[in-house]
């Protein structure tokens, strides 16, 4: 499976962890919020728990009890639903909230919440701080001490409420407030992450996928001047000064590469450009005088036959060296071309002429008009065009056959030379245009020939802007195509 670019990964990657701690940071400040909510509900419930003792009698209670509604409700003229509970202090009920619905029941859980509280202890008593009093009629006031109030959310079949409740030894107060308002402020807090964090993670992803962009854009920058690195191009290297920090160092061991590169090819291409040059004259030499020597012997004679084996090795060893010369010139992208107009209709109807001639047994099929023309070097065409057809002569089958055809478009002209054949192998597809490349020696070995017609070939056509492929074929044939630019 092919793996998100690295570019994408670092934007997914932002966005997840901007995320999690968005969704984390989120979730902590809702329940702050939510707490902060609930803890300013109960100082307020534990303040009014406080200033209920001051009503004594049932009207007092009841103008309290309509009181609490506006002063939970914020100030404001919103009454928030409450339930006010209180017995005396043995649980006999002095007062209780009878304006709420009879399906919210919240009395009997501010019931449970006052039997859950133990009774205050009595008041202890105190030594007076003043002098000894004359008057026996006076007694100083005790200090009422109410049992700490306690605070819990409750939820009835329709909503939470938050009931605080506590004893006074001459009396016990339960206060329930609906936590409608509050669920519905959290709930509108709740709406505005789920709308903000989402869209926080879209800019965030945005972000880190222009950031990523702008950081890795040296990198695009260096792939672009490796691409330019060719055979014609080792000598280029890649500039340090505008580059960030960070990649200095692999620039610099790029450069150095480029470097080794450069040396190990020239020394390469001279090798065999000098050893093809050097060789050159003495085999000229050599065949020369062999020619020479054929004729001053008797004809048929013993001699003559080893002096002509002689030649034709001469001759073959000639034929590699002006390929290597050749191929050592291409790799050194100093291939020279002699560009004239060429007929390539002409040249195949001059190749067709040889297969006839070399090959009679073998039936040929054209499909190709007259006048198909490109600007290339004549000579080093007509040598790629030999290539092939020999090929699919030496490669043939008994009585198998060899079909041209050509296909032209405004651009490009393909030529394509398909023989019968053995398959070929896919290993051996791969490295059919390596030099000195032959294949399996069993099949081979009668066949001759040194591995570099192919190679050679192929260069040539790139040298004219093209091409030469392999093509895909169906079993029992092989097929080379030909591109040259129009």
């Amino acid at each position: 499976m092919k793996l998100p670019s690295f570019r994408l990964r670092i934007a997914l990657l932002s966005a997840a962890l901007a995320g999690s701690t968005l969704v984390g940071f989120g979730a902590v400040s809702w329940f702050q919020i939510y707490n902060a909510k609930i803890s300013r509900l109960d100082a307020e419930l534990l303040n009014h728990l406080m200033r209920a003792t001051r009503s004594p009698d049932r009207e007092r209670w009841q103008l309290y009890a309509d009181s609490l509604p506006y002063a939970f409700g914020g100030g404001t003229n919103i009454k928030t639903p409450i339930a006010l509970l209180v017995l005396d202090a043995n649980g006999k009920i002095l007062y209780e909230s009878n304006s709420l619905p009879a399906d919210l029941k919240v009395n009997p859980l501010l019931v449970q919440r006052l039997q859950s509280i133990p009774l205050p202890p009595p008041p202890p008593r105190e030594p007076p701080p003043f002098p000894p009093i004359t008057n026996p009629s006076f007694e100083p006031p005790r200090l009422i001490r109410p049992r700490p109030p306690q605070f819990v959310t409750e939820q009835t079949a329709t909503t939470a409420w938050r009931i605080g409740a506590t004893k006074f030894p001459n009396v016990q107060i339960a206060i329930a407030v609906s936590l409608e308002a509050v669920d519905q402020e959290m709930a509108t807090i709740r709406n505005i992450f789920l709308v903000s964090i989402p869209g926080a993670l879209l800019l965030v992803a945005v972000g880190a996928w222009l950031v990523s962009g702008s950081a890795l854009r040296p990198i695009h920058q260096l792939t672009g001047v490796i691409q330019q690195v060719t055979v014609k191009g080792l000598d280029q290297r890649i500039p340090i000064g505008t580059t960030d920090v960070e990649f200095i160092e692999l620039i610099q061991v790029f450069n150095q590469m480029l470097e080794r590169l450069e040396r190990s090819f020239t020394q390469a291409s001279r090798f065999s450009g000098d050893a093809a040059h050097e060789l050159k004259t003495p085999l000229t030499i050599l065949q020369g005088e062999l020619e020479r020597t054929m004729q001053q012997v008797d004809p048929g004679s013993e001699v003559q036959q080893r002096l002509s084996n002689l030649l034709d090795e001469v001759r073959r060893l000639s034929g590699i060296m002006r390929k290597l010369l050749l191929l050592s010139l291409a790799d050194a992208g100093k291939m020279s071309l002699y560009l004239v107009e060429v007929d390539m209709s002409e040249l195949l109807m001059e190749m067709l002429e040889d297969v006839e001639m070399l090959a009679p047994q073998l039936t040929v099929q054209t499909d190709f008009t007259d006048g198909l023309r490109v600007k290339g070097d004549r000579d080093l065409l007509i040598q790629v065009l030999q290539n092939l057809f020999s090929n699919a002569i030496k490669y043939n089958l008994a009585n198998g056959w060899i079909k041209i055809r050509t296909h032209q478009t405004p651009t490009t002209l393909h030529v394509t030379i398909a023989n019968a054949s053995q398959d070929i192998p896919l290993s051996d597809r791969d490295r059919i245009f390596d030099r000195f490349y032959r294949g399996d020696p069993s099949r081979n070995r009668k066949v001759e020939g040194i591995g570099l017609g192919l190679s050679l070939a192929r260069e040539i056509a790139r040298a004219h802007g093209g091409d030469l492929t392999l093509d895909l074929t169906s079993s029992g044939q092989t097929a080379f195509t030909l591109t040259l630019p129009m």
